[in-house]
């Protein structure tokens, strides 16, 4: 890519993709194309295509998707499984017909296995049964790199995938039913925080392990991979660090400074019992991430605090 190429990110409202178009500006990339979802709904190809033929991109990061935490995934299955299937597959599909130069597909680290050896390795992908309650999730984003994969086979595309870890920082989702963990934690502690509540509820054991990248983070990685990988093969991003939820509870506790106490409701679920990326290959290439848990929780809570305190 050079400075005055024309890049378009999908998604850029959402956490990820508001990231990349930072980390863009900053690289003094002024090119660039965004929609609103009201303004283009990429699960219509007839919209999807007369887009493309308007602003005709040379670049694309496709961020956009439809995402939440554990009880989303599980409650609006045929969502997350159509929505997703149809928004990477016109933006694919267009970026072929107009013989985009690249294409960048971020997918999710929930492809794996659901009992995969850890940290997982990126040939791990469809070697066992899925995590139940994220599976149409799982397979919309695995159909996603399989897609660039066939498009890169048959019509020699430069479309390259892209799994990170699990993501949080500004611009997240706080929704009290359909966010991720962390960010659900920060919410529910703030809130007890302000409401003097005595005791905060986590869901399940507190004992599975996640691992987490700070959005920022993973927006410098897809600029760094974008201008210097071209592999077919998907490529893991995270910090091959991770920790317990009930350490991360405590974390966020004390940034938030809550001073009540925990208890761990264990009839609710766990989740896979551990998600820890093997970012092996992406350290081989230079790149590693600068913000650690602590510091990216502490940014992302005054992110919170200015944007969302009204939710």
């Amino acid at each position: 890519m050079n400075k005055s190429s024309k890049i378009y990110v999908a998604g850029h409202r959402g956490m990820v993709g508001s990231a990349i178009v930072r980390k863009l500006k900053a690289a003094g990339y002024e090119n660039i194309v965004t929609r609103r979802s009201d303004e283009l709904d990429l699960r219509e190809q007839v919209a999807v295509r007369a887009f493309f033929q308007e602003e005709n991109p040379e670049y694309i990061f496709l961020a956009a998707a439809k995402v939440g935490g554990i009880v989303a995934n599980n409650t609006y299955r045929a969502e997350f499984l159509y929505d997703n299937l149809m928004m990477e597959a016109n933006v694919i599909h267009s970026s072929y017909e107009k013989g985009v130069k690249k294409l960048m597909f971020l997918g999710s680290s929930c492809i794996y296995p659901k009992l995969a050896p850890q940290p997982l390795k990126e040939e791990y992908l469809l070697t066992g049964e899925l995590e139940p309650t994220n599976e149409p999730y799982a397979i919309a984003k695995i159909a996603g790199i399989k897609l660039c994969e066939a498009y890169r086979d048959q019509y020699g595309c430069n479309f390259i995938s892209v799994m990170p870890t699990n993501l949080y920082g500004h611009n997240d989702n706080y929704h009290p039913q359909n966010s991720h963990v962390l960010p659900a934690l920060i919410r529910r502690f703030h809130e007890a925080k302000e409401s003097g509540k005595e005791t905060v509820t986590i869901w399940g054991t507190g004992s599975p392990r996640r691992e987490f990248l700070f959005a920022d983070d993973l927006a410098e990685a897809c600029l760094f991979l974008m201008e210097n990988y071209s592999g077919r093969e998907l490529l893991n991003i995270g910090t091959g660090e991770d920790t317990t939820i009930k350490k991360l509870a405590l974390l966020v506790k004390k940034v938030v400074g809550y001073e009540g106490t925990l208890t761990f409701d264990t009839s609710k679920p766990n989740g896979t019992p551990r998600k820890l990326l093997d970012v092996s290959k992406l350290h081989s290439f230079g790149w590693r991430h600068k913000v650690d848990l602590e510091q990216g929780i502490a940014m992302a809570y005054a992110d919170f605090k200015e944007k969302y305190i009204t939710i």
